[in-house]
């Protein structure tokens, strides 16, 4: 009986060696792990390894057992909806001098998300900060804050922010309790009180073999869960612009990559940096802290005529009724 616990515990202790090399190999990103997991703890080839256990100490192994990590070059099975794109992180600028309440963007974004009826993912509000100041026009979508309350306060994680910056919403996981809705400062966020009206477009659509995804948002939308901008993550992954962006005919919305320092309005394309710096850009309500990935540009320098966009505004109907 002895000997044979004695076999036990020293298979237990190669083992956990051996794992122990694992962990710690792959912690300080070392491009060799010990594989051998069989190999006997006496072997001896003359050329040893130092390297560090998970207890931290530095023990000597035959450099024979250690092997080289093979990467796997399949990504897209190991791709992660709720980790997002690697490597990315997105922005938004928004140009205020250029917004003249074409609402292209708004009608852009309903269609490609079968919004309709009083839940717009897109506002445009009449902004004047004074009397004494000239008003101007201000699109407002999901900030993509990177702190995002919402994210904070879901108690079943069905509001969730990636890596690649974007904030999403899993609708087979909401249960409708808004808390994301009272925790958002910029009120952006709607809730499907009753059956979503999605209009002929979801109606003639063939959804038998669709299924449900946080990067499609509002295909399909549910009665009693949340919707929002998604930033458009179905387009993204395609190499399209989101809708909205694509939409505007005076070029207000520009997306890109804060890694790569650039973003486009499909016409022309800046460095990120710069832009913000040479012309002021803010986040909106930053002094709250959620750091919103969202940025915009004061209306300066104005390329349209504010009183243009005002046979589009209809006051307290952020979008037009179905008929």
């Amino acid at each position: 009986m002895g000997k044979e616990n004695k076999n036990t515990r020293r298979k237990f202790l190669d083992k956990g060696l051996k794992l122990g090399f694992i962990t710690a190999l792959s912690g300080f990103g070392i491009s060799k792990v010990a594989s051998k997991l069989n190999a006997t703890p006496n072997h001896d080839s003359g050329s040893k390894m130092e390297l560090m256990n998970t207890n931290g100490d530095i023990i000597q192994v035959d450099s024979t057992d250690v092997t080289p990590v093979e990467h796997s070059s399949d990504h897209d099975k190991k791709y992660n909806v709720r980790e997002g794109m690697p490597n990315r992180k997105f922005v938004m600028v928004v140009d205020l001098a250029k917004c003249k309440n074409a609402l292209a963007c708004q009608s852009a974004c309903n269609k490609h998300h079968y919004v309709t009826g009083d839940n717009a993912w897109i506002k445009v509000y009449n902004m004047q900060e004074s009397k004494d100041t000239a008003p101007y026009w201000m699109p407002v979508t999901c900030q993509h804050c990177d702190q995002p309350a919402c994210v904070t306060v879901c108690p079943v994680d069905a509001t969730f922010k990636r890596k690649d910056g974007l904030v999403l919403i899993d609708n087979e996981r909401c249960i409708g309790c808004r808390f994301c809705m009272a925790a958002c400062p910029y009120s952006i966020r709607v809730f499907n009180w009753s059956e979503p009206d999605q209009g002929e477009i979801y109606v003639d659509m063939d959804m038998s073999h669709h299924t449900p995804t946080p990067e499609h948002a509002g295909k399909p939308s549910k009665m009693g869960t949340v919707d929002k901008c998604d930033f458009c993550p179905h387009a993204i992954k395609n190499n399209e612009l989101p809708h909205c962006v694509t939409a505007c005919p005076n070029g207000v919305f520009y997306f890109g990559d804060k890694y790569e320092d650039t973003v486009t309005n499909g016409d022309e394309s800046l460095r990120l940096s710069k832009l913000l710096e040479d012309k002021a850009g803010y986040r909106y309500m930053e002094a709250l802290g959620t750091e919103p990935s969202v940025y915009y540009l004061p209306p300066t320098d104005r390329l349209v005529d504010f009183n243009d966009g005002l046979e589009n505004y209809t006051e307290y109907e952020s979008v037009a009724k179905p008929e």
